[in-house]
């Protein structure tokens, strides 16, 4: 269901294809929500079939036709009651605080190799976050400044776990 109101709201901003909202997932939305392209294709089916959106077809000059997905007011009206709905917490899945919790099985090297591990990846999503940031213009309308201030929820998102990282290697032995 959130996927697909997180589709519905990025057709809101524009219509588009699938390789477009794939494109939109892994530049901008990817920091609060994950979606592989058969998740995004396979959703867009339902919201079509829902009357979400409708398709249209772009002619293709030496390329093939592209598959425009429109939103509907039955869509715009959909985005807006989950808009507006009380908000339910969602059950968070982290696979490395699993392996923390369980981690008396591991060696102390071990434990500090799991631990830079993650330590890398966050940087990595730091870096991605502010090149994404840097890259973007100075907002302007208030859905511009949402977005931004999306984005620097993620960099600070990404701030508290490196600094929590710091303070569980400060508890090793």
């Amino acid at each position: 269901m959130i996927l697909s109101r997180i589709i519905l709201g990025l057709l809101d901003l524009a219509p588009m294809t699938g390789a477009d909202l794939k494109r939109h997932f892994d530049t901008t939305v990817h920091h609060f929500w994950s979606a592989d392209k058969a998740q995004i294709y396979r959703t867009l089916g339902t919201i079509v079939d829902d009357g979400h959106a409708t398709v249209t077809v772009v002619p293709g000059t030496n390329t093939p036709d592209r598959l425009e997905h429109h939103l509907t007011p039955a869509g715009r009206e959909a985005l807006h009651d989950w808009l507006r709905s009380d908000l339910d917490r969602q059950p968070e899945r982290e696979a490395f605080l699993a392996r923390v919790f369980l981690a008396d099985a591991l060696d102390d090297d071990e434990l500090s190799a799991l631990i830079e591990q993650r330590r890398a990846l966050a940087l990595a999503r730091q870096g991605e976050f502010e090149a994404i940031r840097d890259a973007m213009p100075e907002p302007a309308t208030r859905a511009e400044h949402l977005r931004f201030a999306t984005l620097d929820h993620g960099l600070r998102h990404v701030q508290v776990e490196l600094d929590w990282l710091d303070a569980l290697e400060e508890q090793l032995p």
